[in-house]
């Protein structure tokens, strides 16, 4: 055993010694304690510097001296004779805590890290501003606007989604009738024939009808879904609509007209777009209703607010109106003629 290992088991009784588990510490306990650590920091100092060099840490070496500081104390906490010497102990101690400091300062060193040559950056760092004024990357990197756009973002998503299954809805109208055009057209006999034969029960919605005039179909849905879709809800024009669908202008001011009105109906019909029909349903309402109708303000309190639900309102007939009124106009009679008596009264009693 050399002579550091002997003067560390020494200091590190002295410890443990002056530690008691039971009962309160003494002054004169707590300075033989710092002194006894003072020595275990002496005696151990090369090797704290042989790590801090190893593990790479000569940049951040006060961080790295406070990380073995600690180690000391939790080597000594952790300390069994029995086992180990201590020189065991604070080795794995220190080791655990320089690594772990390391992953904490330097992620970058990592295997996983340098393959894809990451750079860590520490946001707790102080660095200046444009004005030459400290401030930390938390300060510089914050977006006012980022709410304003995140809202702007979702309501963009929102508004395209419901576009998207609207005209999902609108095309699917489209397919119907189509097909039931397709399905009235008159057949030779012998198809006829044929499909009665077959009866209903197998029948489908395309049954019975030839399948070019279904892909006919279909590539007209297409093409109205392009024109829908970039003349109604986007900016695009009847002259860049009608080059590039080779459809003429006059047609395509057609299919958006129809195509607007049918989706301004399912809208109103359908329950998930039922914002949307009720957004612009007051100015429609408004425009059908009389002007008396529209300016009418109702007589009645709203039973629903809070401050008129011990509120009741009772309906009076006609002949209780008339009770009142009259009963009022008696009043009235009688305060105007005690009024008139008044003087002549107060001259009778001076006579």
């Amino acid at each position: 055993m050399s002579k550091i290992t002997i003067a560390l088991e020494a200091a590190v009784q002295t410890v443990i010694e002056n530690a008691p588990k039971d009962g309160k510490q003494t002054n004169r306990q707590r300075a033989e304690i710092d002194r006894a650590f003072a020595r275990i920091l002496k005696l151990i100092a090369p090797r704290i510097r042989h790590f801090i060099r190893q593990y790479g840490l000569t940049a951040h070496w006060d961080d790295a001296e406070q990380c073995c500081a600690i180690a000391v104390h939790r080597a000594i906490q952790a300390y069994e004779p029995e086992k180990a010497q201590f020189t065991t102990f604070v080795n794995w101690q220190i080791r655990g805590e320089l690594q772990s400091l390391r992953f904490r300062l330097m992620t970058d060193q990592r295997p996983s890290a340098k393959k894809v040559e990451a750079t860590t950056v520490s946001l707790s760092a102080m660095v200046s501003s444009a004005d030459g004024d400290e401030m930390s990357p938390e300060a510089m990197i914050e977006d006012e606007d980022a709410l304003e756009r995140t809202e702007s973002a979702a309501s963009d998503y929102l508004a395209d989604g419901a576009i998207s299954s609207l005209i999902e809805a609108y095309v699917d109208h489209l397919r119907k009738v189509g097909i039931e055009q397709l399905r009235r057209r008159p057949r030779p006999k012998r198809e006829e024939a044929a499909l009665r034969r077959e009866g209903p029960r197998l029948r489908t919605a395309t049954h019975g009808i030839d399948p070019a005039e279904l892909e006919k179909l279909e590539a007209k849905l297409e093409r109205d879904r392009e024109i829908v879709a970039r003349r109604v809800f986007q900016t695009a024009t009847l002259d860049d609509l009608s080059l590039e669908t080779g459809v003429t202008k006059e047609r395509v001011r057609q299919i958006t007209k129809r195509a607007a009105k049918v989706i301004a109906e399912i809208a109103a019909a359908d329950p998930r777009f039922s914002v949307m029909a009720e957004y612009g349903e007051p100015a429609t309402a408004k425009r059908r209703q009389p002007a008396a109708a529209r300016n009418a303000t109702p007589i009645l309190p709203d039973a629903s607010q809070p401050h008129n639900l011990l509120s009741s309102v009772v309906a009076i007939d006609a002949a209780s109106i008339d009770t009142v009124v009259a009963a009022e106009a008696n009043r009235e009679t009688v305060e105007a003629i005690a009024i008139a008596a008044a003087p002549l009264a107060n001259r009778a009693a001076l006579h």
